[in-house]
């Protein structure tokens, strides 16, 4: 039995656009002008980073208050019409070419993102053909056959089998044309019975592939054979320039059909800054939806369907979602619409258990750390540290959450969120688990990197070794400056973390307001006081660097392995690894200290020794 829609899908898309004779008094319809892009006032990198530190320096009041008017004025700019690229016309050259080659009757159109970057001004390389008569094998064929007449060589093809069983419901064809690989694939239609969530795949209309896209943002074509653009929704253009995340059909059976699209619809509208309507957000967040979601990528996770390709789908829009430029709007939806359990989810041996609020206090977390990273001048973050720096924000609350696995040994639950839940690579668990624990250790050293005195710490269980090796060398030094206590624990600990000590310090920052705050303090709601911590970090980098430390991590014991043991007479073993812990001691207290000079101190330090038993 079929999933039952109010209409036929038939009739539905035939449907004639209601005319509306006067809006009731309650609605408010605005003008949107559709102008080229050109006529944007700021535009640039610069630009938009300046626009976010300005945001990020309003009161929460000031933002909702400033979010609830651009939601309800918004306006996109759109280019009047599209613009081809030199590449894309060679392109699009050759693909008419194959028909009049093969004297083929076939309608070729650039279907979804590309149609829709485009006219948002946006590059995009990715070109998707819909054929309206033959699968994409077929016309992959006659391509070849035309550029072979030409005298021109294929750079690359491959064609994806269909394969239901692994959730490749469509065959796809893929051709290198001009060092770009392009899509090609029939335009089709999607038939989902009730119990499953497999769609049986027909040829289908140019209408009906629309209708049975996600977004009508994402519904849009481009004919190729004419040069326009195919709204067939005859919603998309009007979608787009209002800035809505709108379901071609009715939303709640789209995600029923496909639970994914759900995701797909969170991270677009945090992609562009649109907004969810309100009938998308209200089925999204019912209990039918977040079960299917769940029960999907529950299948996909444990593997029991082979779901590869839809598995893989999920977790690229959960990392798009987090690297994007909108992860705040999108881990905001996913809080608001009760989905952050069910994408980020727990096991269920977790210790402590999750509170029931932990998605708006993560959400809390996120945004403090992307407006601290937005900010120009606070410091040069790749694209990988930025992205797992907001991970680490994210998952700080569950910094001390473990689970027990199967042999009864306690696992961070950040471990399992990314291993298991995400599917992310090991060694991102592995660098945000160390962001985690660098980050305990550096909120001990805060206050004393900000006066540059060391008399603080001299109490730290990470550090008591450290600790206890540095006196040793202050008793026999007594001029040695007490800057070189705090600069060897720092040196320490970004030894060990690396290059993320910059991340590892502002997450720090962010835990020092939460552990000031009175125990009845929701932490959701904190105010981190970003300007403070905006300077607290400008201090304590400014310190850090002037102690010499940024890349302390690159610089190689003045002894190595061989000269211990020849010096202390030892063949290896814990004490080695004792001594390059002393050694390294001495090294970060001695910055300008040579090799024979640390050499001397060990023979010292031994001869000392030697004498005392």
């Amino acid at each position: 039995m079929t999933l039952s829609l109010p209409l036929p899908i038939s009739t539905i898309i035939n449907l004639p656009r209601p005319l509306l004779l006067g809006p009731p008094s309650r609605c408010r319809f605005s003008t949107v002008a559709f102008r080229p892009s050109s006529l944007l006032h700021i535009s640039g990198v610069v630009s938009r980073n300046l626009r976010r530190y300005w945001f990020s320096t309003m009161t929460t009041a000031a933002r909702v208050e400033l979010e609830e008017e651009k939601q309800s004025k918004i306006s996109v700019e759109l280019k009047e019409k599209i613009e081809i690229t030199e590449k894309e016309r060679e392109i699009f050259d050759r693909l008419l070419g194959t028909l009049r080659f093969c004297n083929l009757d076939t309608q070729l159109r650039v279907a979804g993102g590309w149609v829709r970057d485009k006219l948002l001004g946006r590059d995009s390389d990715d070109i998707d053909i819909a054929i309206d008569n033959m699968y994409g094998s077929e016309f992959l064929d006659k391509l070849k056959e035309y550029l072979a007449s030409r005298g021109e060589q294929v750079q690359g093809d491959t064609v994806i089998e269909r394969n239901p069983d692994q959730s490749k419901h469509l065959e796809t064809a893929k051709m290198r044309i001009y060092n770009q690989w392009i899509d090609f694939v029939n335009l089709r239609s999607e038939e989902y019975t009730e119990n499953s969530r497999i769609p049986t795949m027909k040829f289908g209309t140019p209408k009906e592939d629309a209708y049975r896209r996600d977004l009508t943002i994402n519904s849009l074509f481009y004919n190729i054979n004419t040069g326009s653009i195919e709204d067939l929704t005859e919603r998309g253009i009007d979608d787009l320039k209002s800035g809505r995340i709108v379901t071609p059909l009715p939303a709640k059976a789209t995600f029923l059909d496909d639970p994914l699209r759900v995701l797909r619809a969170i991270r677009f509208g945090a992609r562009f800054g649109f907004t969810l309507d309100e009938e998308l957000k209200q089925d999204a967040s019912s209990e039918e939806v977040r079960v299917a979601l769940g029960e999907k990528i529950s299948r996909e996770r444990i593997g029991n369907e082979g779901c590869i390709v839809t598995q893989l789908d999920f977790f690229v829009q959960i990392d798009l979602m987090i690297s994007g430029n909108g992860p705040v709007s999108a881990v905001t939806y996913l809080s608001d619409l009760k989905l952050f359990g069910v994408v980020f989810a727990f096991p269920a041996s977790s210790e402590p258990a999750p509170s029931e609020n932990c998605g708006s206090i993560c959400k809390a977390y996120l945004e403090a750390m992307w407006s601290l990273i937005q900010t120009p001048g606070l410091g040069k973050f790749s694209g990988e540290q930025r992205r797992l720096a907001l991970y680490a924000a994210l998952f700080l609350p569950f910094r001390k959450t473990v689970y027990k696995d199967n042999k009864g040994k306690m696992i961070p639950v950040v471990n399992h969120i990314f291993k298991f839940s995400m599917k992310r690579k090991t060694s991102d668990a592995e660098t945000v688990i160390n962001i985690h624990r660098t980050t305990e250790k550096f909120l001990s050293l805060i206050h004393s990197l900000q006066l540059k005195n060391g008399a603080q710490v001299d109490k730290l269980d990470w550090a008591t070794d450290i600790l206890e090796h540095w006196k040793s060398i202050s008793v026999d030094d007594p001029e040695i400056p007490e800057t070189s206590k705090i600069r060897v624990l720092t040196g320490f600990l970004l030894r060990d973390i690396k290059d993320f000590w910059r991340v590892a310090l502002l997450t720090s920052l962010l835990l020092s307001v939460v552990d000031g705050m009175k125990e009845d303090q929701e932490t959701g709601q904190l105010d981190f006081q970003l300007e403070k911590l905006r300077e607290s970090y400008l201090t304590i980098e400014e310190t850090i660097c002037e102690l010499g430390l940024d890349n302390i991590w690159h610089v190689k014991p003045l002894v190595n392995g061989n000269a211990i043991m020849q010096i202390t007479e030892l063949k290896g073993g814990y004490h080695i690894r004792e001594w390059q812990q002393k050694l390294l001691t001495w090294q970060l207290a001695y910055p300008n200290g040579s090799s024979e000079e640390c050499k001397d101190w060990m023979r010292q330090v031994k001869a000392k020794r030697q004498r005392t038993e």
